[in-house]
């Protein structure tokens, strides 16, 4: 096996993803949003999320206005 693909594998055994289920990523999205992250954007495209649920989790309604083109 080269080192190229020893690489690769022992990437990928070590940093694996966590699972992130629908509401932790919007509770995430709120936090995220209060401390003024772009990162948001990203798990807000990823999951498609409305800007109902997005409120009902805690968010401002002026912060959910400015971002009306990215929420559906």
């Amino acid at each position: 096996m080269g080192k190229s693909k020893k690489r690769i594998i022992h990437k990928g055994k070590n940093e694996q993803f966590t699972n992130m289920t629908r509401s932790e990523a919007i509770k995430n999205v709120v936090a995220m949003l209060n401390a003024g992250e772009k990162e948001a954007y990203s798990l807000i495209t990823l999951f498609g999320m409305t800007a109902e649920e997005v409120l009902e989790a805690g968010a401002s309604y002026e912060l959910v206005k400015g971002m009306e083109n990215i929420l559906k």
